[in-house]
């Protein structure tokens, strides 16, 4: 079944490149091709002749069977109640280097993501890249995961239940290449088949694997904290390179002070800028 929407403030790529989820692949005509909890789904986004962000987005579901009505589920998940234009001239009044990193990902939305999929999604992307990443989750859905649906002769499967990964082992998951992270997945399985998804409300400090960095990953993709600014290696370089700050906790200030309740979109912005853009830090230390 299509799902349409009339968008604006929307890129495709800007939103599924910018490091805030793994289970969706670009097509050679600009598409995206993935899966959301149990929801495979080609997406489809044609844009204005006026404004390349905005126009009509089109979500065609590919179910094993089929749920009825997803389009509440696809628009809470792409966001599209929120007023984005407005967040990105509050951030632009805010702060003069996150003007250009705005503009350079226009289009990004922060994906509204089941909290067991986030969280099993960031304990394997510590220490991790962003390939392996996907492999490591494809790897895991499809050996212990449900079959959710087909795209293009591809079958998609959901991240495995919590009370599967309880009942597995390290040497169950040894295909699936996870390394030390094996171990957290197990642990985390069993937490939440034994307290349910509610218990990383106040809880998620205690999930084993779960450092700061993932706990905020976790809080502003699936848990809807937007004030949450993780730092990873490239939020750390461009805070470094664009804003002259060298320890974590001084850019946990920073942003907690001047990007305030819009941390979580302000640390998109920069993250997919300094990524994507290989000399933005020296056009700045240049000035």
């Amino acid at each position: 079944m299509d799902q349409k929407y009339r968008v604006k403030d929307f890129g495709l790529a800007d939103i599924f490149e910018c490091g805030q989820c793994f289970r969706w692949e670009r097509a050679a005509d600009g598409s995206y091709e993935g899966i959301a909890g149990a929801h495979p789904a080609k997406v489809v986004f044609e844009p204005s002749a006026e404004d390349r962000y905005a126009g009509l987005l089109t979500v065609t579901g590919f179910d094993r069977e089929d749920p009825g009505d997803l389009s509440d589920f696809w628009s809470d998940y792409f966001d599209l109640g929120r007023d984005y234009g407005a967040i990105k001239a509050e951030l632009s009044r805010r702060d003069e280097i996150i003007r250009e990193a705005i503009n350079f990902g226009e289009g990004i939305r922060l994906l509204d993501q089941d909290r067991w999929e986030a969280l099993i999604s960031f304990i394997i992307s510590q220490n991790n890249n962003i390939p392996r990443i996907r492999k490591n989750i494809d790897g895991l859905s499809e050996l212990f995961g449900e079959e959710a649906g087909e795209i293009g002769g591809r079958k998609y499967h959901s991240i495995p239940a919590p009370e599967k990964l309880a009942s597995l082992t390290e040497e169950d998951l040894a295909p699936v290449r996870l390394g030390y992270r094996a171990r957290y997945l197990i642990e985390a399985g069993r937490a939440i088949s034994e307290n349910g998804i509610g218990y990383l409300d106040e809880h998620l400090d205690d999930i084993c694997g779960v450092g700061p960095k993932v706990a905020s990953c976790i809080s502003l993709f699936s848990m809807r904290r937007y004030d949450a600014f993780p730092i990873d290696t490239w939020v750390k370089q461009v805070m470094e390179k664009l804003y002259g700050i060298t320890s974590k906790k001084e850019m946990a200030a920073f942003a907690e002070k001047t990007f305030g309740e819009y941390g979580g979109f302000a640390q998109q912005y920069l993250f997919y800028y300094i990524r994507e853009t290989s000399a933005c830090g020296e056009k700045h230390l240049a000035k």
